[in-house]
């Protein structure tokens, strides 16, 4: 059976009512949950490997976050400067890159990946360099993920790693494909190299035995990316989890293609890998869809991405025999809801199947004491040069002003342990 004969199957599923009917009544009604008693409000556990100048300075990059001043007239002003060359690199690496950031190599995230295991946090090793579009680029970018993954084998301190298609491929290309538009011979040769590359990645990492994530992205480029991956865990994940696809929950499909592909794996005989995130596009999203005429993807609302990103949750750990998943989240609630459905299963805290992960600089309170009751946890760690970052780092910026209550969060938490300390 090909790829593209599970596709079909795929496809029927999606549009089966009857099953997902069934499958959502059998969620609802399960038993109640036994609360497993973890603190997310423990200052002390959470911010442990953060020195007091540390959380000073952690502070204060969150009141300016929280006065939207790197939201709003960061970016502009700092693109400019780096463009003119002005020396405010510096500044950068020293302040918001430091927070949110482990270094502009490998190498320099040595601290980091030691300062979080101290804390029984594992490190993702994340390259973050954006806005590539020659082949050479392409082509060093899959250089560099592999040395990733070579880096983290035989060290638990990096259990897994990850990869975007767009660091390897061209946006445009992968667009083109999306919207099933015949490619030229030119671009028919170039995506093959693509599919070279993410074999690559991914046949180094079945190699070495480091797992690799491949991340979610935009909506017009996403089934292109999905297909790669499936075809990637259909070849790498028969005996062991190696590759994991992203699933963006604020789409409202996306639970449905969870699903589809569980039964997908099932019939291939292969182990699901699922990252769970609600996701990072939506007002692009939203805007893409109004201006070109056609239904948004997204979820009408918050409630709806919680309530089917919570039933992601409980369909994994229902199925966990065969999905190995990372809940990828800085919410409180669904954090606590993985553990209680964790507890209610006796499934033990540490299981290879279920990680959960935050972005570095964020969320230290879910991390930390989530870490501290014995659950397997990992920080996103982007590294690279600084003019590159910046995108994601002001994204990162955005993101906490975006999330309702996100800054305010991180700034009680940070008063709080800063109170206890007495500085």
């Amino acid at each position: 059976m090909q790829i593209y004969d599970y596709l079909k199957v795929f496809h029927a599923i999606v549009t089966s009512n009857l099953y997902f009917c069934a499958t959502n009544t059998i969620l609802m009604e399960m038993e109640p949950l036994t609360k497993q008693k973890i603190d997310f409000n423990n200052t002390e556990v959470a911010f442990r490997h953060k020195s007091n100048a540390e959380l000073k300075q952690a502070y204060w990059l969150f009141k300016m976050i929280g006065s939207n001043f790197l939201t709003k007239v960061g970016p502009p002003i700092t693109n400019f400067m780096l463009n003119v060359g002005l020396p405010i690199q510096g500044a950068i690496k020293a302040t918001i890159f430091k927070q949110f950031c482990g270094g502009e190599t490998i190498a320099e995230c040595e601290h980091t990946i030691e300062q979080l295991h101290q804390g029984k946090v594992g490190t993702i090793l994340d390259y973050s360099v954006e806005g590539e579009d020659e082949e050479h680029a392409f082509d060093f970018t899959c250089e560099e993920i592999i040395r990733t993954i070579e880096r983290a084998d035989g060290d638990p301190r990096i259990p897994i790693t990850v990869f975007k298609v767009t660091g390897i491929a061209r946006f445009a290309l992968l667009e083109k494909l999306d919207a099933k538009q015949e490619l030229s011979a030119t671009e028919t040769a170039e995506f093959e190299r693509v599919k070279q590359r993410c074999e690559k990645i991914c046949s180094t990492a079945f190699e070495r035995k480091v797992p690799v994530m491949i991340d979610a992205e935009e909506t017009w480029i996403q089934d292109t990316i999905d297909l790669l991956a499936i075809e990637m865990m259909m070849k790498f994940n028969k005996e062991q989890l190696i590759v994991f696809n992203t699933y963006q929950i604020y789409r409202h499909d996306k639970l449905a293609s969870l699903k589809a592909n569980y039964l997908v794996a099932k019939e291939a005989n292969f182990i699901l890998g699922a990252k769970l995130v609600r996701g990072a596009y939506m007002e692009k999203e939203r805007k893409r869809a109004e201006e070109n005429g056609y239904p948004s993807p997204i979820q009408p609302d918050k409630a709806a991405t919680d309530r089917d990103y919570n039933l992601a949750l409980r369909f994994c750990v229902e199925n966990i025999d065969r999905i190995g998943f990372v809940c990828g989240t800085h919410n409180e609630e669904s954090s606590r809801l993985l553990t209680e459905l964790i507890d209610e299963k006796g499934i033990a805290h540490h299981h290879p199947h279920v990680y959960f992960a935050q972005l570095l600089g964020m969320s230290d309170n879910l991390s930390f004491n989530l870490s501290n009751a014995g659950y397997n946890v990992t920080k996103y760690v982007p590294y690279g040069p600084i003019k590159a970052v910046m995108p994601y780092l002001f994204r990162r910026a955005q993101e906490n002003t975006s999330v309702a209550g996100q800054t305010g969060r991180e700034l009680s938490l940070i008063s709080k342990e800063k109170n206890r300390r007495a500085i």
